[in-house]
């Protein structure tokens, strides 16, 4: 049997979305960016685990690349707030290099989160390439070979005795600033193509129908 397109399994969900939602996603879906990512490596308070994911969702951010080859990713669902739900998390059970090449291959640039390198700073960081922000453990940050693989690097000014933001907090700062920049320019095509958008909305449709895969065999078998 022929596999639906993607259109068809659409066309059959539809009716099954309140109209309020089917508003609400396509109002979220032209805000929603993949120009920024983050990649998170070996994160493992769930606090923290969750506060990312909640702000990549408040500022539109749609791709989390998590490497957990030691540090199981467990975010927590009172921080989440449902936030994951709506996010597209890339999970990386061995190396940070595998990560790495993945996100160069699609043509990210590795921006290394440190305070213990000269660079760039929320300001300054050039945004005409799509970026991936790497973000290390809450204890040590980055690893050495995450800092080495990185393409630059960007540090949060500080001016106070202690030497950086708890992560969550590190994430919520240069996001903010990062996509205020981002969505000020008119030389930065940071939308979602109308495919990407098509594609969302299916997994995001599938997520709130109950039963979902059920009904489309149903339909399908007919």
């Amino acid at each position: 049997m022929t596999q639906p397109s993607r259109e068809q399994r659409l066309e059959v969900l539809a009716p099954l979305v309140t109209d309020h939602k089917k508003e609400l996603m396509t109002q979220v879906l032209s805000q929603r960016t993949r120009h920024i990512t983050l990649l998170l490596e070996e994160i493992f308070q769930p606090h923290n685990a969750s506060a990312a994911l909640r702000s990549c969702d408040c500022f539109g951010i749609q791709d989390i690349h998590v490497l957990e080859a030691r540090n199981r990713y467990s975010p927590s669902k009172e921080v989440d707030m449902g936030s994951s739900k709506w996010l597209t998390l890339h999970r990386y059970k061995t190396d940070i290099d595998d990560a790495v090449s993945t996100l160069k291959n699609r043509g990210y640039t590795i921006v290394a989160t440190t305070p213990h390198a000269d660079g760039f700073t929320p300001e300054t960081l050039p945004l005409d390439k799509p970026i991936a922000l790497a973000f290390g453990t809450e204890l040590a940050g980055l690893s050495d070979r995450a800092i080495e693989l990185a393409d630059s690097y960007l540090t949060i000014p500080m001016y106070g005795f202690t030497e950086s933001f708890n992560i969550s907090v590190s994430v919520a700062i240069i996001l903010n600033r990062l996509v205020e920049r981002m969505r000020a320019s008119n030389e930065i095509e940071w939308h979602l193509s109308d495919e990407e958008k098509q594609n969302l909305t299916l997994e995001w449709y599938k997520k709130i129908i109950k039963r979902s895969d059920q009904i489309e065999k149903v339909m399908f078998s007919r």
